[in-house]
């Protein structure tokens, strides 16, 4: 397996997907031989059931932040971002969210987690099309190899470049995309999903949709790296910002202690201070709003574009 392979494991339910994703992640002991994996395979699982693992007690941001090797706040809510809980969001308890919400809570806990291999069993389930949106970006911004579960066609077209096929009781490895594995081989009967194609208007729909597909990867890869680096951005201003309200505080505290004593210097150089960290403030509250601004400026745009795509592909 390579560093950023994308295995998509496809097959009719009750085929042994899921079994064989928890052989691979040691959730499964198997019944005869056994399952090696490299020494510095780190995993990240994200099983149909592990939602049920989060805390109820703390917020997505906190959940998101364990789960973080540094515990780094901003790069969190950065992640948290890409999950689609955007400022205030991000502090809502787990208690509150919906199933869609806590599946976003976890792909984010997988995220940051220093793993290399993220594996992912119908991680679309309770998702909406934003969301699954979202998810493809960062299954594209993730650095390590991901092995991913899934009947989602829309997954199977952006993501995968290798297949792992479940079908007329045999288990076959396919190198290449999916709209490649549905020209070249096709499901049998059984798969009773698509079967290959054979007609020219059939081949004609496959390029329609290799295009199609060529272009949402497109726009999803920009838009994940255009906001992320907004989004980091924003983290970046909010850190400075509590930061410098930090040593105004500070600041503060030291020249009520100078003004006491009668310290005239000291009154002097703490209230100057004072003075150029509240100006500093203010000016990073103007730049948090613009990048904000920007960041939902674009946001709307690459939704718009990915919208209209969806549309054009519908009327095919």
């Amino acid at each position: 397996m390579g560093k950023k392979d994308r295995i998509a494991v496809i097959g009719k339910n009750g085929k042994g997907k899921t079994t064989l994703l928890n052989l691979l992640a040691n959730e499964l002991p198997p019944t005869g031989g056994e399952v090696r994996l490299h020494s510095n395979t780190k995993i990240a699982y994200f099983g149909q059931t592990n939602i049920n693992r989060l805390r109820p007690d703390k917020t997505a941001l906190q959940e998101i932040m364990d789960a973080h090797p540094d515990h780094a706040q901003g790069e969190s809510r950065a992640i948290c971002g890409l999950m689609m809980f955007e400022g205030d969001n991000a502090l809502k308890k787990v208690s509150v969210l919906s199933g869609g919400e806590r599946s976003r809570v976890l792909l984010g806990k997988l995220l940051v987690s220093p793993a290399n291999l993220l594996m992912l069993d119908e991680p679309t389930n309770h998702l909406d099309m934003e969301s699954i949106d979202s998810l493809i970006e960062a299954i594209d911004a993730f650095e390590g190899a991901v092995i991913i579960v899934t009947h989602s066609e829309l997954i199977l077209e952006a993501v995968a470049t290798r297949l792992i096929v479940y079908d007329n009781d045999a288990i076959s490895i396919f190198e290449g995309t999916y709209l490649d594995f549905l020209e070249r081989v096709g499901w049998s009967d059984e798969g009773g999903v698509r079967v290959k194609k054979g007609k020219k208007q059939d081949a004609d729909r496959n390029v329609n949709g290799k295009d199609t597909k060529k272009m949402r990867t497109g726009i999803v890869s920009e838009k994940s790296r255009v906001l992320s680096a907004l989004r980091k951005k924003i983290a970046a201003l909010e850190e400075e910002i509590t930061k410098l309200e930090y040593d105004v505080e500070q600041d503060n505290r030291r020249l009520l202690e100078a003004s006491v004593k009668g310290e005239a210097l000291n009154i002097k150089k703490l209230s100057q201070a004072v003075r150029d960290n509240k100006a500093r403030i203010e000016a990073r509250f103007d730049e948090l709003q613009t990048a904000t601004s920007e960041h939902d400026s674009k946001a709307k745009e690459f939704d718009q574009q990915l919208n209209e795509l969806t549309q054009i592909s519908e009327r095919k």
